[in-house]
């Protein structure tokens, strides 16, 4: 479907049913799959043959779902895991092991910062952060001879930081590393990463693709543009043979187009087992059949919202990227200009103790940890989310004590201005 319009894909990329076979996507709900002979599933095991052996490692309902979302981004190869964090892991230990270091922007999720900060040390991968809005030279001087990768947000959760992906990416290819892009946030119906240089995209499934709340998942999609083989000592794991997997060499065996995510999935996936549900790619595909449509009026409600919550005086500060007096506007004009997402994060009048109250009068939007779907929901990240994090660390990702972060639904913009305004009426 390399043809069609992005729309068409969400319908119907990844899948084209045959004459008589299922028009929705099948679920394959088994671990095993049946062979004739020993030496055909030898066949898989060398990675000679494409197939299925076991459901830890690829599954035809997951993989079938991960085209799709390929598609939708422009990569050439993609793959689905358990979670939106499991994509971010895998997507950087991938390239990375003990003694090696990544520079990541310092405004992104507060538990992609953690498992930066704390669980990769513990694995002996260092990490340098940099504000997204450093100069390019105060980016490069946080590289070392053994930096891996640039890792960044389209839109940081929940910041809302715009990150400037052409300038990233012309950074981490002047050091020889892949910029790697979380774009979960405005989707490639809004924004396309590799358009402007990104190497690897992932996503959190379970926000907006997902779009309902029912299904935890992530993705991970190569853009096949990165030459690994520019720096076969850099990126041995790809480049040199593999000694866990009959010694393959990735990009020998399946070029730039294929290699990254066929090591990811036959050796991480493998061994650390963050595997996707069948059923759960199946309620992930119903998400993206709708997506164009949702994010469309995702965007239209927030910035109304928004607006809104700009001429009140009981809000001190709102930051939405598609308001003109957001500091990103020219970069969201840039990347997002058909629309950016549906999360606005603002400050009640009165700090900390007044957010909270005012979070608690609110009737149609619930509080949550969660964000990015069908319905209205509601957030104190420093109370929340980003509670493990130090002060100083809430600052450095853009947190600040008093930052309401709003998710804002496909429900009538008229009846979320009315909820917002009678609570805060009462603070």
């Amino acid at each position: 479907m390399s043809n069609t319009k992005i729309n068409t894909k969400c319908v119907q990329g990844g899948y084209t049913p045959g004459n008589g076979e299922p028009r929705q996507v099948p679920i394959i709900q088994s671990t095993t799959f049946k062979y004739e002979t020993g030496a055909a599933m030898a066949k898989l095991f060398d990675l000679e043959a494409s197939g299925y052996f076991y459901s830890r490692l690829q599954n035809p309902t997951c993989d079938t779902v991960a085209a799709k979302i390929c598609e939708l981004e422009g990569g050439t190869a993609a793959m689905l895991t358990s979670s939106g964090m499991a994509a971010n892991f895998l997507a950087v230990f991938n390239i990375c092991s003990c003694g090696d270091h990544i520079v990541s922007s310092a405004a992104i999720y507060g538990g992609t910062f953690n498992l930066f900060s704390v669980t990769l040390k513990r694995m002996g991968i260092e990490v340098t952060f940099v504000s997204p809005d450093a100069s390019d030279e105060e980016i490069s001087a946080a590289f070392k001879e053994n930096t891996k990768c640039l890792f960044g947000e389209t839109i940081a959760n929940p910041a809302l930081n715009v990150l400037d992906i052409e300038r990233f990416a012309k950074i981490a290819h002047a050091h020889g590393v892949p910029l790697i892009i979380d774009n979960t946030f405005p989707t490639p119906i809004n924004c396309r990463p590799f358009e402007w240089g990104a190497d690897i995209v992932t996503h959190a499934t379970t926000k907006y693709m997902d779009g309902h709340g029912a299904a935890v998942g992530g993705a991970i999609v190569d853009s096949g543009k990165f030459d690994w083989t520019k720096y076969p000592e850099k990126f041995s794991g790809l480049c040199t043979p593999d000694a866990s997997y009959h010694g393959v060499t990735y990009t020998e065996r399946f070029g730039l187009e294929g290699a990254y995510i066929t090591k990811a999935t036959a050796q991480l996936m493998r061994d650390l087992g963050v595997t996707p549900a069948p059923m759960s790619a199946f309620i992930l595909n119903l998400g993206l059949e709708s997506l164009h449509v949702r994010m469309k009026r995702h965007c239209e409600n927030a910035l109304k919202v928004a607006e809104y919550l700009e001429s009140s005086d009981k809000i001190t500060w709102v930051n939405y990227p598609a308001l003109k007096s957001s500091k990103d506007y020219e970069l969201t004009q840039k990347y997002m200009p058909g629309g950016t997402c549906g999360v606005i994060s603002f400050g009640v009048k009165g700090g900390r103790e007044a957010a909270a109250k005012f979070m608690e009068l609110l009737k149609l939007i619930a509080i949550e940890t969660h964000v990015a779907d069908a319905r209205s929901c509601c957030l104190h990240p420093a109370t929340a989310t980003h509670r493990q994090l130090s002060d100083d660390e809430l600052i450095a990702c853009g947190v600040s004590p008093d930052l309401v972060r709003l998710s804002v639904g496909i429900e009538d913009a008229d009846d979320l201005i009315a909820d917002i305004e009678q609570a805060l009426a009462q603070i």
